[in-house]
């Protein structure tokens, strides 16, 4: 790779092209001259630490691609980036846990930056039931892959097409914003497996739905969910930054009272 492919103004105009933006567009939000960030994009330029930091914020480039952006530049990176086992991130990892084991009788995971499982409640049981391909469940278990592989959860999504869309948007999405190869691969792995519309329709979508919930058939009923995403806020630490927390919540009052059943047998059993 030549410098010129790793230079900081090119850095930097790769990040505006792929924000959609146009020179203009960013000097006017960085508060700068149009002239001087082209200066900065040509190499003709050298930014300041503090310039490099502060088109990185307009642009919402990830805490991982800044310091990336600041050694391009010739500096030295300024967010740390510790393994979860680190002693120091042991206050946000039981954070963690308290958010996973307080939203239980219902499901949450967390999940890093390529959707690889760090951690998950109790109630996430009902997901893994009969998965058929074991080597899915072993470490690292990558959330994306087990949710759409024929040997994972698809054969029990009921409405297999418009979850397999969702999350591939989804993908796509962070794709667009973070540029990772990992991603890229996972994405182009996960798109070719069954879309979930050979010999059946899409569910069409009810008039009054707010989201595209997850629809789980379990035994003879069929469970379903909508779920958030929870980030922590400010991170100064990489990996904290790309750590998510995955919520589901019963879309309906049968859902509700399974998984409630549920978490009472498993607290008979302990």
């Amino acid at each position: 790779m030549t410098s010129a492919q790793t230079s900081a103004g090119s850095l930097i105009r790769e990040w505006r092209t792929r924000r959609r933006m146009s020179q203009l567009d960013l000097a006017m939000e960085a508060e700068i001259s149009q002239r001087h960030l082209s200066f900065v994009e040509s190499g003709r330029a050298a930014p300041s630490r503090d310039m490099v930091l502060h088109l990185a914020e307009q642009l919402s480039i990830p805490l991982r691609q800044r310091n990336q952006l600041l050694l391009a530049a010739g500096f030295a990176p300024s967010f740390s980036e510790r393994p979860l086992s680190d002693t120091t991130l042991a206050p946000a990892m039981a954070a963690v846990e308290i958010v996973l084991k307080g939203h239980e009788p219902f499901p949450a995971l967390a999940v890093d930056r390529h959707w690889n499982l760090v951690s998950a409640n109790a109630a996430i049981a009902p997901f893994l039931a009969d998965v058929s391909e074991a080597s899915l469940l072993t470490p690292p278990v990558n959330v994306l892959r087990l949710s759409l592989h024929p040997g994972g959860i698809a054969p029990r999504i009921v409405n297999l097409q418009e979850w397999r869309t969702h999350l591939l948007e989804r993908l796509k999405h962070q794709n667009d914003a973070s540029g990772d190869p990992v991603l890229v691969e996972l994405e182009r792995e996960l798109r070719a497996y069954p879309s979930g519309l050979k010999g059946s329709r899409p569910t069409p979508v009810e008039p009054n739905a707010i989201v595209h919930p997850l629809r789980l058939a379990h035994g003879d009923q069929v469970l379903s969910f909508i779920s958030t995403i929870t980030v922590f806020g400010t991170p100064l630490d990489v990996t904290l930054s790309e750590l998510a927390i995955e919520s589901f919540f019963p879309a309906d009052e049968q859902t509700r009272s399974v998984l409630v059943r549920l978490a009472k047998e498993r607290s008979e059993r302990s």
